[in-house]
């Protein structure tokens, strides 16, 4: 069954932000009731599939995979700082940097002071991507950390918690 034009529109406007909310607004649904419509519409399979086509020839038509995000995020994590520089320690102009030096800059501030008629000093300061953030964000992705705690179960425990089992059982049963 096709999508009605409204819940076409509530598709098309969700994708804008992925806020349901403000997307049913813009769709033509009532500024009272749209957290609830949306959240109805949402829960749509009709509405998903569309989403998840939609979303995916996004994602597609501008090149973004996981790939590419998890290879930005390593540029960035093993960054090394003294690319910046030249082998006598002067900064290497912005426009000669490689790609991967390049996009590690999360910022730069260039002020110039004027010492007399003559000198002319620039001063650069880089701020670099938070290396920590995109080790962790690596990390998370490998499954390196985690929040769980892990329980290996050994033959020798697991014959112990069934001779615990039993034991309880015949107390129970026996009594």
């Amino acid at each position: 069954m096709a999508l009605t034009p409204k819940r076409q529109r509530f598709v098309r406007e969700y994708l804008i932000d992925l806020n349901a909310t403000k997307a049913a607004e813009r769709a033509g649904y009532s500024k009272r009731s749209a957290y609830t419509e949306g959240s109805r519409l949402l829960e749509n399979a009709e509405i998903q599939a569309e989403v998840t086509r939609l979303r995916k020839a996004q994602l597609e038509k501008i090149e973004i995979t996981a790939e590419r995000v998890l290879q930005e995020i390593a540029k960035m994590a093993f960054f090394d700082p003294r690319k910046l520089f030249d082998a006598e320690g002067k900064p290497i102009p912005i426009q000669d940097l490689d790609d991967v030096t390049a996009a590690s800059i999360a910022g730069l501030d260039v002020s110039t002071a004027k010492l007399d008629e003559v000198v002319t000093a620039a001063v650069l300061k880089y701020k670099l991507a938070d290396k920590r953030a995109n080790l962790e964000l690596l990390g998370r992705n490998l499954r390196l950390f985690t929040d769980k705690i892990v329980h290996e179960v050994t033959d020798n425990t697991a014959d112990a918690l069934q001779a615990a089992r039993e034991r309880a059982l015949g107390k129970v049963g026996g009594a």
